[in-house]
């Protein structure tokens, strides 16, 4: 038998009626099979929250400014964020990534300066960024998540903050997916139905003006700094072998990228939540996706994948701590 049969055969016989832990025990066969063990753990789980402006931000495709990016920046490494709370309840480590913030923040404040330029260009003018900014901020999230990697860590999530991400998102998704661009498009961080339908039009506009082709090309047209380090962090998470918790709208549309780049990334994948963001469960449909919780969030920070963490914490102790049938000495069905 292969390790996804053992797995598959120790969990059977653990004593319960065959499936009825549900979904615990389709996690626990994909996070053992992902470690290629029989006794599947969750250790030093860690989520990185990547941080970045949008020069699109301008066109007023969001109820509020630019500065509140940098301002919640400060915010997270003041530990006052709900990604500082589930965090710090859920034992999570928290890191805080400026990958393209429009603000200058102060050397030693608790943020990881990986910082490509002062936010994107207005897409609406031109592409978001060059394809030189782009692999090199696919890069610099891939050894964000080596430098992870060497503490031991085998589980890595990834949040975001960034004023206007949602638009880029539904640009990724609908380049990505096909979908159009109305479906793709929500209220983001609280826009009223009319700016609602002028946000779609904008995005509508920039969708017809580019023909991007390799999937670098879309996601410089289109996104954002931060989604484009969540990517290559993703990529570089499969190489290490690591559990990838998805968060919502903005991380699983740079998971489109990633797996665009690499179609194996999608088996490391543990999709948390279904964002309340219009589009999502459509990008979660698209990927054949069941996610593990369905709370209504639409924060993103992060905050779906750190609420998700205890979860999956239960369903690898299952597997390791529970009786089987044969250790319990209880009688299996006839």
């Amino acid at each position: 038998m292969n390790i996804q049969e053992q797995l598959q055969h120790k969990i059977d016989f653990k004593t319960k009626p065959l499936g009825s832990l549900g979904m615990l025990e389709t996690i626990a066969l994909q996070i053992g099979t992902i470690q290629q063990t029989l006794s599947p753990t969750i250790a030093e789980p860690t989520i990185l929250t990547f941080a970045a402006d949008h020069g699109l931000a301008d066109e007023g495709i969001s109820p509020y400014p630019k500065d509140v990016t940098w301002q919640m920046v400060m915010n997270f490494v003041a530990g006052g964020a709900a990604i500082n709370v589930f965090c710090k309840n859920n034992l999570v480590r928290l890191r805080v990534v400026d990958a393209g913030v429009d603000y200058q923040f102060p050397a030693n404040c608790g943020v990881i300066n990986a910082k490509i330029a002062f936010g994107t260009k207005n897409m609406r003018r031109e592409p978001a960024m060059t394809t030189a900014q782009c692999t090199k901020a696919l890069e610099r999230g891939a050894a964000l998540v080596q430098a992870e990697a060497t503490t031991g860590c085998n589980t890595i999530g990834f949040g975001e903050m960034g004023i206007g991400n949602t638009s880029a998102s539904a640009l990724l998704m609908h380049a990505f997916t096909g979908i159009p661009i109305a479906d793709c498009t929500g209220r983001g961080a609280g826009l009223p139905d009319k700016q609602v339908q002028r946000k779609a039009e904008i995005l509508k506009e920039i969708a017809a003006k580019y023909t991007p082709g390799s999937p670098i090309e879309i996601l410089a047209t289109f996104g954002g700094f931060e989604m484009a380090m969540m990517s290559g962090a993703m990529l570089e998470a499969k190489k290490q072998g690591m559990l990838i918790l998805i968060d919502g709208f903005i991380a699983t549309a740079a998971l489109l990228a990633a797996i665009a780049m690499q179609p194996t990334v999608r088996e490391n994948c543990i999709f948390c939540h279904t964002s309340n963001e219009k589009g999502h469960k459509l990008m979660l449909n698209y990927l054949l996706a069941e996610p593990v919780l369905n709370l209504g969030l639409r924060l993103g920070e992060g905050t779906g994948a750190a609420l998700a963490i205890p979860l999956l914490r239960s369903a690898c102790d299952f597997v390791n701590q529970m009786a089987s049938f044969e250790q319990a000495g209880v009688a299996n069905k006839a």
